[in-house]
């Protein structure tokens, strides 16, 4: 295997990019998991307005960030949905792609791990240093 597999990371992120850009807007636009469990007590009318009952719903409120660019899957100021939708999702992946980078960077510049006690370290045929294969080894070269 290639220490450095690039092909397979662009490729990966192609792949996200396609589909948070383009698939995204395909995505349904009234999930039903947590919204319908949330009303669940209470009646809605055909535009989803709380009309009577009781439930947690009725509790809802805004977003301390409800107001910031890229707030309720879209980016603020553009008025075409699809490229709205597409454009935040595919900010989305590539800061998301920016971060998890430079934290794998960061981790790769600690340097290489210091050797166990007792200066022993595991060989490159995957065997673990004082195995039973590794002291017969040693004990072979030491006739």
């Amino acid at each position: 295997m290639s220490k450095r597999p690039w092909g397979f990371v662009v490729g990966g992120l192609l792949v996200a990019l396609l589909l948070a850009g383009v698939v995204s807007n395909y995505a349904s636009a009234h999930p039903d998991g947590l919204d319908s469990s949330l009303l669940r007590g209470c009646t809605v009318d055909a535009e989803g307005e709380i009309t009577g009952g009781s439930c947690p719903a009725q509790q809802e409120r805004d977003h301390e960030l409800a107001d910031s660019p890229l707030a309720d899957y879209g980016v603020r100021g553009l008025d075409n949905d699809f490229l709205s939708t597409g454009l935040s999702g595919v900010l989305g992946v590539l800061l998301t792609f920016a971060v998890g980078g430079g934290v794998f960077w960061l981790l790769r510049r600690r340097g290489p791990q210091q050797p166990a006690a007792g200066g022993e370290t595991a060989e490159a045929g995957g065997r673990a240093a004082g195995s039973p294969a590794d002291d017969a080894s040693r004990a072979a070269r030491s006739r």
